[in-house]
């Protein structure tokens, strides 16, 4: 009888070994799940302010840049053509350019989401 109850005994520690490691596993999901949901959410919350205030500074600037050409070349619709052809060129720059921008988020995110 005592094979059976050595055989028993184990089997019950395999099981309570198995189901603490489910647990713990479980609990390392739930924390990795937290700390990847407010990187984001903190990722996205400074984009926001930090892009809307650039982007009203860049809107600004672009105006009274325009303004300020429109004047030296006394045609103010030249300095509003010329800012909007700046603008047009820098965009299609960074178009061309977009993969290596993917290439850079794709490599932080992937450093912040293995680790």
């Amino acid at each position: 009888m005592s094979i059976f109850d050595n055989l028993g005994n184990s089997a019950d520690k395999g099981s309570a070994a198995s189901k603490e490691f489910v647990s713990k596993t479980y609990e390392h999901t739930k924390l990795k799940v937290f700390q990847l949901t407010a990187l984001t959410f903190g990722m996205v919350a400074k984009l926001l302010i930090i892009g809307s205030l650039a982007f009203l500074g860049f809107l600004f600037m672009a105006f009274s840049s325009a303004i300020a050409l429109g004047e030296y070349l006394h045609n103010v619709a030249l300095g509003y053509l010329f800012v909007g052809l700046f603008i047009l060129v820098i965009s299609l720059l960074l178009y061309f350019f977009r993969k290596s921008f993917d290439k850079k988020i794709i490599t932080k995110m992937s450093k912040i989401f293995f680790d």
